[in-house]
């Protein structure tokens, strides 16, 4: 069974067997309450006839009996109301009757009467005249009353009424019930239809959408609607695929990076390999010349060494990136370091034409694994003179309250925003023009050295614009925060 005929019924049982309960009580108390009224009345008409007929002697106000006629009046006139009565004395003996109205009185019956209590008769059959019980059903129900004087028991009035009335009444009632559950009955068929509908719909909706996700459209998303389970479940929904749509670009991107990275690492390899097969296939065929052989034999070498550091550079991203190396992290001079590194790039920077400035004070402890950091400090500067001409490289470095910040800034091509949001990436070289420079050629560095500084719990940040020089900023924590990876410089 589907689930929206399911919810029908659901509610529909739900409401049939709450409006039958209720019509169940509401008929009960129903018919109580108009036996009670039924009840009530004759205790008054009782009281009314007692009064009106009895007779008390003169002398001692005792009970001496009924006066007959005041009863054949009252008995007339209860008549034509369909009630009657009977009296009887203290010794169980009738004294009068209405249209031969004779009911039965048992002896538990007469002894609670002696005791003062007035007996309640729900249904009844007596016996009646044979006019009357012609003309009218025989069941009716009946009040026995005592009446006391002087504190003794001098008479019982028994008297009826027919409870026909009574079940017309309650037929008509429960008539009423049937229509009434019937036309409910239809508006919750009609009601549970419509919330059955707006649960499933839904439901629906989320179906549809799982089968588009199943075929691989992750752009996807559900309309919330509510604050209930299904919205729940919807909200649920679209995390999942804004997951699956995230996950699904990152293996887009991962795969256009690992074919970028194939061309690149081919292109990378082809001109060292191509140069040194191009010197070897001269010296086989004795096609260069004794004076140029020297300088030949030179440049093999060099793009052999082209080669090894590219294969280096490739394992060490690969060992960086999957944390297989060893980190011994200790607070050294860097100011020491730095200085040194000066040195060994002058003669590059002034090939450039570059000037190098250092600005660090005497002293400056830094937290990090010593040749990690000359790496990490070796490969900005040393990317900082390879994109400068005729410029100046400054490079400084200060205390901060949770580490030590250094700052290397240059004047030179800069980069442009695509190119700041790939500079981290393996083989992406911001000058395309630089494809084939002595200086981080392999375009490796950078994403060396923003992986290093991620293993030291570090951060480095770039600022740039093109034609005005670009800012390296590298955070390196203290002790105390080095396991905070997301700690920032101040």
């Amino acid at each position: 069974m589907k689930l929206m005929y399911r919810l029908m019924l659901s509610f529909f049982t739900i409401i049939v067997i709450l409006m039958v309960i209720l019509s169940i009580s509401f008929i009960k108390v129903t018919n109580q309450s108009m036996y009670q009224d039924t009840w009530r009345q004759l205790r008054q008409d009782a009281d009314s006839l007692v009064e009106d007929s009895i007779r008390y002697d003169p002398v001692d106000h005792s009970f001496a009996g009924f006066m007959t006629p005041a009863l054949k009046a009252d008995a007339r006139l209860l008549s034509h109301q369909d009630v009657h009565f009977a009296i009887y004395g203290k010794n169980q003996e009738q004294l009068f009757a209405s249209n031969g109205f004779t009911p039965t009185i048992t002896a538990a019956k007469w002894a609670k009467l002696e005791k003062g209590e007035t007996v309640y008769v729900k249904m009844t059959t007596p016996r009646l005249s044979k006019q009357v019980a012609a003309t009218n059903m025989p069941r009716m129900t009946e009040i026995i009353r005592p009446y006391r004087n002087k504190n003794k028991l001098v008479a019982v009035v028994a008297i009826a009424t027919f409870v026909s009335p009574i079940e017309r009444n309650m037929h008509q009632i429960k008539l009423n019930l049937v229509v009434a559950l019937l036309f409910a009955g239809l508006m919750t068929l009609l009601v549970s239809y419509f919330f059955s509908r707006s649960i499933t719909v839904r439901i629906k909706r989320l179906r549809e959408l799982t089968h588009q996700v199943a075929r691989g459209n992750y752009d996807v998303r559900l309309r919330i609607l509510g604050n209930d389970e299904i919205g729940d479940l919807g909200r649920s929904f679209n995390q999942m695929t804004a997951s699956l749509q995230s996950s699904h670009d990152e293996i887009h991107s991962q795969e256009e990076r690992r074919r970028q990275f194939m061309a690149n690492a081919a292109h990378e390899m082809r001109t060292p390999l191509t140069t040194i097969n191009g010197i070897l296939e001269g010296l086989q065929y004795d096609v260069i010349p004794e004076e140029d052989k020297q300088h030949s034999i030179e440049l093999m070498q060099n793009e052999t060494k082209r080669l090894i550091r590219l294969v280096n550079d490739n394992l060490n991203y690969e060992k960086i990136r999957t944390n297989q190396i060893s980190m011994e992290r200790k607070l050294f001079d860097a100011a020491a370091v730095l200085h040194n590194l000066k040195e060994q790039l002058g003669k590059k920077a002034r090939a450039q034409g570059d000037q190098l400035e250092l600005t660090v004070p005497d002293g400056l402890l830094v937290y990090a694994d010593y040749d990690r950091f000359v790496q990490i400090m070796f490969n900005i500067i040393q990317n900082a003179i390879q994109f400068t001409e005729n410029g100046v490289i400054k490079i400084s470095g200060q205390q901060r309250s949770h580490g030590t910040q250094f700052v290397v800034q240059d004047n030179g091509i800069g980069m442009t925003p695509e190119q700041l949001d790939n500079i981290w990436e393996r083989y992406y070289k911001a000058d395309k023009s630089r494809m084939n420079t002595k200086y981080g050629e392999s375009g490796l560095g950078l994403a060396i050295v923003h992986q290093l500084v991620q293993l030291h719990s570090g951060k480095i940040t770039v600022t740039s614009a093109p034609g005005k020089g670009s800012t390296f900023t590298i955070f390196f924590p203290n002790s105390q925060t080095a396991l905070h990876p997301h700690q920032s410089a101040d």
